[in-house]
């Protein structure tokens, strides 16, 4: 029997194979799509110069890894990468990625904003042209779309993050989800709740909960199609100033029993964002998640940046010679994270050359 689909969505097939593909078992997504500020600051660690021939040479480097597609179902781009060319001055870098079937995504979203009338909250921006640019991006050969809100827990109160902030975020959130779909893109959901803070688990759950709980009540009042979109929240952790920190098996099930209170199951997969944890942390959380024995629905994989290119980045110093040893740090670490989404990994990538190091960044954008 076929799925119900919306009548006024025209790609509704599409998005849900596409979702489906993205969410392969035992694969997961790429992050690429740092902005020249961001990718900058990753260079400025490593004495690169950010330069548009830098920036290309390294996501060159990422797309052309032989075997990537064996872990690796999606990649998500910032724009001038979607539209840019190899250093053969001819083949669209886009074109890399199809080439080892990895299907490109587009951010979407222009970052945060004050939101007015909040002590301090944010919203995201970048709904205006959203449409138009959502079908030039489809053009371009994108198959899916991310736009990333971001809710702070200042307290243990449970007054931040407010009601309004919640409320915008979700609304946004859902707006962006139906746009892209009317425009043949997948949307990511991703209700971030920053670690920054001295909060507790129970707290990060109990707020976490909150969000995605919103997120899904305006996706259904904006007639969303679920089975084409796909999740990516953070996972629930204390506070990175907390003094207990929780264990990797208690995110794990405080993650989990998130998921299955918030979470409908027409949603075909969840790809976790590393919220700057180290690769090797990112990686042995995901694979408790898999190793649960419960009720989850969903693929739960990844959708990681800096958890996916520390020890890349590393290695390859900006230097031609290290290209192949940089490549194979990234084969490393995707593989580890394939056995992780499906609840096998036992630490074959520990030792990677920044696997052990924090990626968290205070009130982190990008």
């Amino acid at each position: 029997m076929e799925l119900m689909k919306p009548e006024f969505c025209k790609y509704a097939a599409e998005l849900a194979a596409t979702a489906k593909a993205i969410a392969t078992p035992g694969k997961g997504i790429l992050a690429a799509d740092e902005s020249g500020g961001t990718i900058g600051k990753r260079f400025e660690g490593i004495g690169v110069e950010n330069t548009h021939e830098n920036r290309r040479t390294y996501r060159e480097l990422l797309f052309t890894t032989p075997g990537l597609n064996e872990f690796i179902s999606g990649c998500i781009l910032f724009e001038e990468t979607l539209f840019d060319a190899a250093m053969d001055g001819t083949t669209p870098l886009v074109d890399l990625l199809t080439k080892q079937n990895i299907i490109p995504g587009i951010k979407v979203d222009k970052g945060v904003m004050p939101l007015f009338g909040s002590d301090g909250e944010t919203v995201t921006q970048g709904m205006d042209d959203l449409g138009a640019r959502c079908a030039k991006y489809y053009k371009a050969g994108a198959r899916f779309a991310k736009w990333r809100a971001v809710l702070n827990i200042n307290d243990e109160s449970g007054a931040t993050p407010s009601p309004l902030a919640i409320k915008q975020n979700a609304e946004t959130l859902a707006r962006y989800a139906v746009i892209c779909q009317m425009n043949g893109l997948v949307p990511i959901v991703e209700p971030e709740v920053l670690m920054d803070g001295k909060h507790t688990i129970e707290t990060a759950q109990k707020i976490t909960e909150k969000v995605i709980a919103a997120c899904y009540k305006e996706l259904s009042d904006q007639n969303a199609y679920l089975e084409g979109t796909l999740l990516k929240p953070n996972m629930v952790r204390s506070g990175q100033g907390c003094a207990t920190q929780a264990t990797m098996a208690q995110i794990a099930l405080a993650t989990v029993t998130t998921l299955q209170r918030t979470v409908p199951p027409a949603v075909p997969g969840v790809t976790f964002l590393s919220g700057g944890m180290s690769e090797e942390d990112a990686t042995v959380v995901l694979n408790e998640m898999n190793k649960l024995k419960t009720v989850k629905p969903w693929v739960l994989t990844f959708s990681y940046g800096r958890a996916l290119q520390q020890s890349t980045l590393k290695v390859w110093q900006g230097k031609k010679e290290n290209e192949s040893a940089a490549k194979n740090e990234l084969i490393v670490r995707a593989k580890a994270n394939s056995l992780a989404s499906l609840g096998t990994y036992n630490g074959e990538a520990a030792g990677g050359a920044a696997a052990a190091a924090s990626t968290f960044v205070a009130g982190y954008v990008y």
